[in-house]
């Protein structure tokens, strides 16, 4: 959990104000037991977008989808679902509330909503606001995608639509701003004289809003005050989006990239270990931990027999044998920290040693190593609690290779891999596995790993400057 200061400055630069209590990347979720069964891959990031009529909505959608700028994101407008008015209604059509829940098939919505979620394209009812049929012009093709953006004034309404949402926003604009732009809206795109809008304005617009639409407010886990004007609000968000978007895109990229199920316990202690203000004794502790978990799931991938025992009740179990041939390999010094979980797995296991010269962003040269005489009849984990530009686990796994261990006998584990580091181990490796905690933004200029952890052995081994 980051300090409250931390958040407090978020709000203050951004004007982006956070419900609930339990924080992720910096945007806060009020449901913490459904995230992490919504984090599997596979499933879409589901964005709802909420707000009165003309309060900017679309605007901020568009936004997010620009600065996305590829085809990994659909927008699903809830205007979309509007029921189609009878004749009888057509006649008085300027009484007809098309800002109740009512004028909405919601169930409609739902199903579109179902299939997209399991990977199907829907067809998206394309509403003429003219004719008020919504089959009048062909059906928008909707496929499915990593992140699809629900937008709609009462999309926050029916808790079913809100349980299928992993991030709700609420789009804040001043009455009289929202009433400005419906006019000009409506005159324009929906061919609309000024003294009809005003009157629908005040006899549904507005006390719809009051009853129905402000009330759900209290559902969102984002409110952004100006709509598109908030820049900083939409940058948050988006960098929200990536970070969820990155880790799956590599996985589907890579096969043999495993990143561990992400939990509430591991991102604690991912922001214990790194804030820079963490002690070094708190610095290890939780390092430790995520060390353990890392080792733990990177040994579920080598291989194993079929093993039956005899139970103290008499009963035949049926499970596995682990594996006999097995060595580790730390590369000096980081990966010296993750020796100690791997001995506590795995009894009287044999460790090597590798010592790479970083010389500059790109220049690695071995300076040293002691392994295992027969280390090619072993699968090998290698360790490394950091996969930054990639050079120097290049540079052990082809001294593995060298030494005649099958680059499919490999298992790199790192706490934290940079997509850079994943791309360049996994294109010229890529019968290696990968596993780790968690995947980073990316490099810096200086290729540094971020947001990272900082000098991961400095910190460990406490020879860092403090």
């Amino acid at each position: 959990m980051a300090s409250k200061s931390a958040v407090d400055t978020i709000e203050t630069s951004s004007k982006v104000h956070f419900s609930g209590f339990h924080q992720m990347d910096g945007l806060v979720s009020t449901r913490p037991e459904q995230m992490a069964e919504e984090e599997e891959h596979g499933q879409p990031f589901v964005i709802g977008v909420a707000g009165g009529a003309a309060s900017g909505k679309t605007t901020v959608c568009d936004m997010i989808m620009q600065q996305l700028h590829d085809q990994r994101a659909v927008v699903v407008n809830q205007d979309s679902f509007y029921h189609n008015v009878n004749e009888e209604e057509l006649v008085r059509v300027h009484d007809y509330n098309f800002d109740h829940p009512d004028a909405f098939d919601t169930e409609k919505l739902l199903s579109s909503m179902e299939k997209l979620r399991k990977g199907q394209a829907v067809d998206i009812p394309n509403y003429d606001f003219k004719s008020y049929k919504n089959n009048v012009f062909p059906p928008r093709r909707v496929n499915p995608s990593d992140v699809i953006i629900l937008e709609g004034i009462l999309i926050f309404h029916d808790p079913r639509v809100r349980d299928l949402m992993n991030m709700k926003i609420f789009v804040d604009a001043d009455a009289d701003v929202r009433l400005a732009r419906r006019i000009k809206r409506d005159t324009v795109e929906k061919d609309r004289d000024i003294a009809t809008v005003l009157d629908q304005y005040s006899k549904f617009v507005k006390p719809a809003f009051e009853d129905f639409i402000l009330p759900t407010k209290k559902y969102a886990d984002i409110i952004i005050p100006r709509g598109g004007d908030n820049h900083v609000a939409i940058d948050l968000i988006v960098q929200h989006i990536r970070t969820k978007l990155g880790q799956h895109d590599l996985c589907k990229i890579y096969p043999n990239l495993y990143v561990i199920q992400s939990t509430f316990q591991i991102r604690g202690m991912h922001t214990l270990i790194r804030d820079s203000k963490t002690t070094k004794h708190d610095f290890i502790f939780y390092s430790d931990r995520l060390i353990r978990l890392v080792v733990e799931h990177g040994l579920g991938h080598l291989p194993f027999t079929e093993k039956q025992v005899v139970t103290p009740t008499g009963s035949v179990y049926s499970g596995v044998d682990f594996c006999k041939k097995l060595c580790g390999v730390s590369v000096i010094r980081s990966g010296e920290s993750m020796e100690n979980a791997l001995r506590a797995c795995c009894k009287g296991i044999k460790i090597g040693k590798i010592l790479i010269h970083r010389e500059g962003d790109n220049g690695q040269q071995l300076i040293y190593e002691k392994l295992p005489s027969d280390i090619s009849e072993r699968h090998v984990l290698l360790l490394d609690p950091i996969l930054g530009t990639g050079n120097s686990a290049v540079q052990a796994i082809r001294l593995l290779i060298s030494k005649g261990v099958p680059e499919s006998n490999i298992i790199f584990l790192n706490l934290i891999s940079a997509p850079q580091g994943v791309n360049v181990v996994c294109k010229k490796f890529p019968r290696i596995k990968i596993v780790t905690s968690e995947i980073e933004l990316g490099l810096n200029d200086e290729f540094r790993v971020v947001p990272g952890m900082g000098e991961f052995g400095d910190r460990y081994f406490g020879t860092d400057d403090e």
